[in-house]
């Protein structure tokens, strides 16, 4: 028999592609047990092209969701003004499968117009039919004011925005931070590190910006400062990686829900904690893919939430693209199932 070198042994990271030799029963999910609301989706732009494209494209992805489950989906994208009355009037006709939420023009934040253009760009666009308001990380990690500081998301000029939602009746979902290894150093350490690699645009570790830490406290002072208002905050309350944390926020804010877009390789990977998670606030968390036309993956949803399959992949990617771990599922009760599915989204949709 050859003897292997240490040379030989020696492969880069991105190269090494174990193969599990774990042998476990898998359950096969190929449909929810449920009717399925994703509220957290995107259908990209549709303000450009032909009309004739936009319809094709936009039926594609209906047909593609309705495959797999899913009965209507909330459109996600940060328009705003005459794009957003646009993209409403062009989803208008798939009203009964598509709810589109959308955005304020926060780079008018120093004009003294800023509280009426957000009161009447948001009145204008329920009349079209628009039934929430998104708020992306960008505000916070992205966008500075007159003076060339960031926007914190609790910064008082934003009241406008959070006192006609609630006026209005329209949830708001905010992505606030993204996942805590975005903000640490690019270091060996670092548990994103080869997704960092890929996209060092995604790091936040930067003096001038907000830490993690801050963005939590903001979060939690914009859920404080503003009850009347819901907000669901996006990626599993932006801190999968705690739920205690998270957990300990819905406690105290009864005007928060979370959803959990794009965190299943998160939650995966502590089933127990997960579950018991689920139980506790089966009312207040919202199925969501953070999913793209012709990027779906809701079958490995389906099969965290309603089995207690061990050691399978989040992704179908042959490197995970969130980090080098497989996730376990957490086999919900069907009564929680129900909710976590198209109840919670109901009632927040039909107010």
């Amino acid at each position: 028999m050859k003897r292997v070198t240490s040379k030989e042994n020696t492969i880069c990271l991105h190269e090494y592609m174990p193969r599990s030799e774990l042998v476990v029963r898998r359950e096969s999910v190929e449909k929810p047990r449920f009717p399925v609301i994703d509220f957290h989706t995107h259908l990209g732009s549709l303000t450009d092209g032909e009309e004739s494209e936009v319809k094709q494209r936009i039926t594609g992805h209906i047909e593609e969701l309705r495959a797999v489950g899913v009965v209507h989906v909330v459109n996600q994208e940060l328009q705003c003004g005459k794009k957003l009355f646009d993209v409403l009037e062009i989803t208008a006709p798939y009203s009964d499968f598509l709810t589109s939420f959308g955005a304020v023009d926060i780079s008018q934040l120093d004009e003294p117009s800023f509280p009426s253009m957000v009161r009447e760009s948001l009145e204008h666009g329920v009349k079209l039919g628009m039934r929430g308001i998104k708020v992306w990380k960008n505000v916070s990690l992205g966008m500075k004011d007159k003076s060339g500081r960031y926007i914190p998301i609790d910064d008082p000029r934003l009241k406008p925005i959070w006192e006609n939602a609630a006026r209005l009746g329209l949830p708001v979902l905010a992505h606030i931070a993204d996942p805590v290894a975005f903000f640490r150093p690019v270091d060996r350490f670092n548990e994103r590190f080869e997704e960092l690699q890929r996209h060092p645009d995604w790091s936040f570790c930067s003096p001038e910006l907000f830490e993690f830490e801050e963005l939590m406290e903001q979060q939690e002072r914009l859920l404080e400062g503003n009850p009347d208002t819901t907000f669901i905050i996006a990626h599993m309350g932006s801190y999968a990686e705690n739920l205690g944390f998270v957990g300990k926020c819905l406690d105290k804010y009864p005007n928060m829900y979370v959803d959990i877009g794009a965190r299943l390789a998160e939650l995966g990977r502590q089933p127990y904690t997960a579950r018991k998670f689920f139980e506790v606030y089966q009312d207040r968390i919202l199925f969501a893919t953070d999913c793209f036309p012709g990027g779906l993956d809701h079958l490995h949803y389906y099969e965290f939430l309603e089995t207690r399959n061990e050691y399978f992949d989040y992704s179908p990617s042959e490197i995970p693209g969130q980090g080098r771990w497989k996730i376990y599922g957490i086999g919900l009760d069907d009564e929680i199932l129900e909710k976590v599915y198209n109840l919670n989204a109901k009632r927040l949709l039909e107010r």
